[in-house]
């Protein structure tokens, strides 16, 4: 896979455009997500990757009610923890960091910063800069002084437990104790990575192996597993760490840099700066480049000063991560959607490369969508073999007038994502013809057509299309909706095949099936005879599934434009199954207040709405869902971090100018305090807080009776 961004302008986009795109975006993001996160092999560029995000965030800014949230604004990137290693969840979330490319990304950066906290231009904000190292992140846990647990970072929430891993580092890597004084418990961030000079080493050595292991085959003799070469450092320590034997850990050259904190039961220090000193003095490494700037304006310079070093550092390095260095104001300032409001990474500039355009391939999507793939003779760009590219829709391919058979130029931006940035004209093969898209579905034969307006050309197969069925089953099974071990594509390919799976719902009656399944080969039993356990596994993997939280099953469901954020946001607001497909229900009656609550949920917007509606407007679509609920139960949802406040599950609305603090950072202190923030005033609103110069909502307040607030009161309810 890799990217290619639309050629259309985003001021330039249609409603109807962005939200495909937005569509498309998230898909190509979570799949490179995955290929990073969980199988250590991204297959495009970190530029490209970050240009798909860019142009993400650019579009969700001009159409805030197209936000999705498979949105790539709102998940953290990763995936849960994977077969053999057990699950463990982080006290405070892992998540990851929103990017600057330029100069004025980052100084809108710090405008943001002073906005939320309400500054004055006069005051100083002082940031940490540190190189951000190009490995895989950790969360180390300390009872009393001593390591406990370790993990990775995963989906940012949920990460794979590698204590016995991480327990293979010297102590003078990963300290066992911690020198007093210290906290009770706390959890410390880092970086594992390899140097480049030992993975070049490294990989030398895999390579002797492997070929040595492609001799021993040949000759006949019996050999292991294939031996993976890993293309870059970060794959190197990836996959190093991630070992199902810990002392193949052991003899790999890891190292560590620690470089933030996560829960602690106590502070310790009142500056990151302050931090930074504590994990010295605990015996950690820092990077001796980190460095405290006086002020904002002195980011650039050190930017410059890391780009110019990068070439000779012993690690790699993609960009240096500026941190505001007061922990107050980092507190005030939380978090929006996956990424923090109080650090930034600063990105250094795209890598280029060439190669051969060897076919252009059309997948079809859950959605119907026909989405064209570059094929390319696989190269290395900044590190990372490159073989596959979106194009994303034909007007990208006519536009750049890619054919098979020509030279392209790869750009890997950011160095994670690639994208197909022009051809070689001069380099073009004599006869080639330019790509005609397919007016018909690969997978099934039907009209593919493109609504007048918009970019993308969809199947009209529908229910009969197998690409649109397969896609929606892969999607039900994932690793972020319900997370059945054991169904990757093949297998439900080889089920849906049968006939077995048609339905989400009949995953949970495939034990109806073994018998049948037994007979298959590789299921019941391996091509030398003996006995497999993959059906009775299979069948305990789905079991484990009959209950799930009911953000994850809504998630599951595939609704168009409902991602991970969303189903937390509809969990969290409706609370159990029941009482949201009864919502839903009511929701689909124009002017109902059912369909104005759901308006109103913060983060809800007319579109999304509208395909909720949609959804549960389709009676397939409610005999499918209630065919599904009949095999799973979904759990409510949990219960609020500020459970004991006055706000908990209450309905809040924020109306007019607020004196001491900015509207965002009072919404963000709200919903911390467990209420739900919406945008309007209805019967079911608890409170509203009055700021200065209110308007209509204040109004409606009153017509109500609902209880105002002024913001002195709000804040001494909210214990600010």
């Amino acid at each position: 896979m890799s990217a290619t961004l639309r050629p259309i302008p985003v001021q330039d986009l249609t409603e109807a455009q962005a939200a495909e795109e937005l569509a498309a975006l998230a898909r190509e993001i979570a799949a490179a997500d995955i290929a990073y996160h969980q199988e250590d092999a991204p297959e495009i560029t970190d530029a490209d990757y970050d240009a798909l995000r860019r142009r993400n965030a650019a579009i969700e800014a001009r159409f805030p009610a197209l936000k999705r949230p498979d949105s790539p604004s709102e998940a953290a990137p990763g995936a849960p923890a994977a077969a053999g290693f057990a699950k463990s969840r982080h006290r405070t979330p892992m998540l990851s960091l929103d990017n600057a490319f330029a100069p004025e990304d980052f100084a809108e950066f710090a405008k943001s910063v002073r906005r939320f906290l309400k500054l004055p231009e006069e005051e100083t904000l002082q940031f940490v800069a540190e190189p951000k190292i190009d490995g895989l992140s950790v969360n180390l846990l300390y009872e009393e002084g001593r390591f406990v647990r370790g993990a990775t970072r995963g989906d940012g929430t949920v990460g794979e437990d590698i204590t016995r891993n991480l327990e293979t580092f010297d102590n003078s890597i990963l300290p066992r104790r911690l020198a007093a004084p210290h906290p009770a418990s706390i959890e410390i961030r880092g970086e594992v990575f390899m140097s480049k000079a030992d993975f070049l080493a490294f990989q030398a050595e895999q390579q002797r192996l492997a070929e040595e292991r492609e001799e021993r085959r040949e000759r006949g003799e019996k050999v292991g597993p294939e031996i993976r070469i890993p293309a870059n450092p970060r794959n190197a320590a990836a996959g190093s760490l991630r070992q199902l034997d810990p002392a193949i850990t052991a003899k790999r050259p890891l190292r560590l840099f620690a470089y933030a904190q996560g829960e602690s039961s106590e502070p310790v220090a009142e500056t990151h700066s302050g931090y930074l000193e504590r994990l010295r003095g605990w015996g950690f490494a820092v990077n001796p480049l980190s460095r405290q700037l006086p002020d904002e304006h002195a980011a650039e310079a050190f930017q410059a000063e890391m780009a110019t070093q990068r070439a000779g550092l012993a690690y790699d390095i993609d960009g240096v991560v500026f941190k505001l260095d007061r922990l107050d104001w980092q507190s005030r300032l939380g978090f929006v959607g996956r990424a923090p409001r109080w650090a930034i990474a600063w990105k250094f500039p795209a890598e280029q490369a060439m190669t051969t355009l060897l076919d252009i391939q059309i997948q079809v999507g859950r959605t119907g969508a026909l989405t064209p793939r570059a094929v390319m003779q696989p190269v290395n760009v900044g590190g990372v073999m490159v073989q596959h590219a979106t194009l994303h829709n034909e007007d990208e391919i006519a536009r750049k007038d890619v054919r098979i058979g020509d030279t392209v130029i790869l750009q890997r931006a950011g160095d994670v994502i690639p994208q197909i940035v022009a051809v070689v004209p001069e380099k073009r093969p004599a006869g080639s013809q330019p790509f005609a898209f397919p007016t018909r579905c690969p997978a099934c034969g039907s009209h593919a057509v493109r609504p007048e307006g918009e970019v993308v050309r969809r199947c009209t197969g529908g229910l009969i299309c197998p690409a649109q069925t397969v896609e929606r089953l892969k999607h039900f099974v994932g690793r972020n909706a319900m997370d059945i071990e054991g169904l990757g594509e093949e297998n439900i390919l080889r089920l849906h095949d049968e006939g077995l799976v048609r339905s989400p719902a009949d995953i949970f009656r495939l034990a109806q099936h073994t018998g049948r399944m037994r007979q298959w080969e590789g299921w019941g039993k391996s091509a030398k005879g003996t006995a497999t356990r993959k059906v009775a596994n299979l069948l305990a993997a789905i079991e484990a599934r009959r209950q799930v939280p009911l953000e994850r099953f809504i998630f599951a469901l595939g609704i168009r434009r409902i991602g991970e954020q969303n189903a937390k946001l509809l969990a969290r607001h409706y609370h159990s199954f029941a009482h949201w497909r009864a919502r839903m229900l009511a929701a689909t009656t124009i002017g109902s207040e059912a369909r104005e609550e759901l308006g109103s949920i913060q983060g809800i917007g007319p579109a999304i709405a509208q395909e909720l509606v949609e959804f549960f407007a389709e009676p397939r679509n409610l005999a499918a869902l209630d065919d599904l609920a009949r095999e799973v139960t979904p759990e409510e949802a949990a219960g609020f971090a500020g459970a004991d406040s006055p706000f908990a599950g209450k309905v809040v609305v924020f109306t007019g100018t607020l004196e001491q603090t900015s509207r965002d950072e009072a919404e963000a202190v709200a919903e911390r305090l467990g209420a739900k923030v919406t945008k309007s005033v209805s019967k079911k609103t608890d409170f509203v807080v009055v700021g200065a110069d209110a308007g209509s909502k204040a109004k409606k307040a009153a017509e109500l009776g609902i209880r105002t607030l002024t913001e002195g009161e709000w804040r001494e309810m909210a214990g600010l």
